[in-house]
């Protein structure tokens, strides 16, 4: 007998983190809730870490996850912002972490082979595939379909993770 899961799905990013909301049940899915956390470019760092700190807190207070999953970096050609875009992973990473929640990663690969059946699928290919799969999500931005998508391979793949545990 399946336990109903809820997922949640962080996007990682300095001016908007995308999170969605998921429940699997077997090979059902549900939708919850999505939206993004957004910051302020005129603002620091540091508050800019702290707004997305706060904002996955908020979420994770109120929707009450059992696992969450986030998307690995993708080192681009801009150094410097690699490094702020990991600043923004750490506390996507650790503010699940810190409510007592098991965190996967995924490679953005995964997730749009998990979604579209390619590695390299766009983001209207990712919107229109959360469409089928969860066809009461109408998520407002990118970063919020892209959460989507995120929570939805960890449902996918959540089973193999699980069972990798108990085997060791």
């Amino acid at each position: 007998m399946n336990r109903l899961i809820r997922i949640l799905g962080i996007d990682p990013g300095l001016r908007r983190t995308g999170w969605g909301l998921v429940e699997s049940d077997g090979n059902r899915l549900l939708y919850v809730a999505c939206g993004s956390v957004e910051t302020s470019e005129r603002d620091a760092l540091c508050d800019r870490l702290v707004a997305i700190h706060r904002g996955l807190a908020r979420i994770i207070g109120d929707f009450h996850p059992d696992e969450a999953a986030v998307e690995n970096t993708f080192v681009n050609v801009n150094g410097a912002a690699t490094l702020k875009l990991g600043q923004a992973r750490g506390i996507a990473m650790l503010v699940p972490a810190q409510a007592g929640l098991a965190v996967a990663e995924y490679a953005p690969n995964l997730v749009k082979k998990s979604i579209v059946g390619s590695g390299h699928g766009d983001k209207a290919q990712i919107r229109m595939m959360i469409g089928v799969l969860l066809p009461k999500a109408a998520p407002q931005s990118a970063d919020a379909a892209d959460a989507l998508a995120i929570a939805i391979t960890h449902a996918h793949h959540r089973q193999s993770i699980v069972l990798t545990a108990v085997a060791q």
